[in-house]
């Protein structure tokens, strides 16, 4: 089966959506699945070449609408080679143009060769039906310039398709609030992944102390995202601030708190500083190392108590993901949208997404047990295998875009 990526950009520093599709390429490969990408980047970004499919970059496109001309004749050209077009992400010229041409091809196709009447279009919204993002303070005009753009463009793309492809239940549900009218041909869960770590070893640990030497050999709780307000990062503070002066008071030891990702250079990023300048603690408690990559990641997953994101809005969440992998649980809000995965699986704590709410789940962590901590480990492994495993959810994915070979494929 042959599928095409429909997308804006596949620059990793532009976020999951373009990972997703490079975590779940080899594993689909396994299950006779043959992806090729088509983006609006520029042909000689550094990023490209690495990857071992094929992307097709046409150029960056214009405007906020990030309108391209080569894209429309390019899909005319090559259509015909796919058995299934995904689009991935909303509210771009791409997504309507995309929409246009598999409409155009399938009408073609009726008059001409009916068996190529059978190519299927998806949508993949990526969290962005999201009703958050049409309610949040700081959005209103964006919220505005979507709800018109549905009516007039996007509500067709969407309920034309032939299905939409959700990355967990709660992002599924959530979508059917946002806008109307919504009637899509089907909804499907098809699940997300994140590839195995590479196995734990001592080189990772030392490359991340090197990056955050205030860490020594005390515990530490990491938050390892962009430093942004939809991630709770001024609450996450807070929070701390209020445990560090409770718990002090009662002789409790308070892990430290690794705070990494880009994004300090900003204002909110200041903010989020100076806030932790003014805390109710040792002056290293809280720790601010940049953006860690490659072994300094993983030594900060795996060395970490647990992994904390009390986010606004998280679609999926790599970086939780991620964390479980490693075995680390994971301390989230319920606007993270696996938290129902995890919270049965029992791999971690969730709470709202408040400062009152990240307290309880800080303190409620930091007073457990030692023994319930080493079993929440492996729950947080085993919630890991159960529903992340992108083995599994490369195979639930092909068999949602209509792959009925995957059927018998054991995984």
């Amino acid at each position: 089966m042959n599928i095409l990526h429909v997308i804006s950009t596949m620059d990793p520093v532009s976020g999951g959506t373009c990972q997703g599709i490079r975590n779940s390429n080899d594993a689909l490969e396994k299950l006779g699945v043959h992806a090729e990408v088509v983006c609006l980047d520029s042909p000689d970004s550094s990023f490209l070449g690495k990857d071992n499919f094929v992307i097709h970059a046409l150029g960056k496109g214009k405007g906020p609408w990030q309108y391209s001309p080569n894209l429309r004749p390019w899909l005319e050209q090559n259509l015909e080679r796919f058995d299934a077009v995904i689009l991935n992400g909303l509210w771009l010229s791409c997504g309507y143009i995309t929409w246009k041409c598999v409409q155009d091809f399938k009408k073609r196709a009726g008059q001409i060769d009916n068996a190529k009447k059978g190519i299927k279009f998806f949508v993949m919204p990526h969290g962005m039906l999201d009703p958050y993002f049409q309610k949040a303070e700081e959005r209103k005009l964006k919220a505005l310039r979507n709800k018109i753009y549905w009516k007039l463009i996007e509500r067709k793309v969407v309920n034309d398709a032939d299905g939409l492809l959700f990355t967990c239940e709660t992002e599924l549900l959530l979508a059917r609030q946002t806008f109307a009218p919504y009637h899509p041909k089907s909804e499907i869960n098809v699940g997300y992944g994140v590839v195995a770590p590479p196995q734990q070893n001592a080189a990772m640990e030392l490359v991340f102390k090197q990056k955050c030497p205030e860490v020594g050999n005390a515990p530490y709780l990491l938050f390892l995202s962009r430093i942004h307000e939809k991630k709770g990062v001024d609450i996450l503070v807070e929070a701390y601030k209020s445990i560090q002066a409770k718990l002090v008071k009662e002789g409790i030891v308070v892990p430290k708190l690794v705070i990494a990702g880009p994004g300090m250079d900003s204002a909110y990023g200041e903010k989020v500083k100076k806030m932790a300048e003014e805390q109710f603690a040792p002056k290293d408690a809280i720790i601010f190392p940049g953006m860690l990559t490659g072994d300094a990641k993983w030594g900060a997953f795996y060395g970490a108590e647990a992994f904390v994101l009390p986010s606004h809005q998280e679609n999926f969440g790599f970086a939780v993901t991620e964390a479980l992998a490693c075995g680390t649980p994971v301390l989230i809000s319920n606007q993270v949208n696996i938290w129902r995965e995890i919270q049965n699986a029992k791999g971690g704590i969730v709470a709202n997404d408040t400062v009152e709410g990240t307290t309880e789940m800080l303190e409620q962590w930091i007073k457990m047990p030692t023994n319930e901590k080493y079993k929440m480990r492996e729950q947080a492994y085993q919630a890991y295998l159960q529903f992340f495993d992108i083995r599994n959810a490369a195979k639930s994915f092909s068999i949602g875009i209509g792959n009925a070979e995957t059927e018998d494929v054991p995984v």
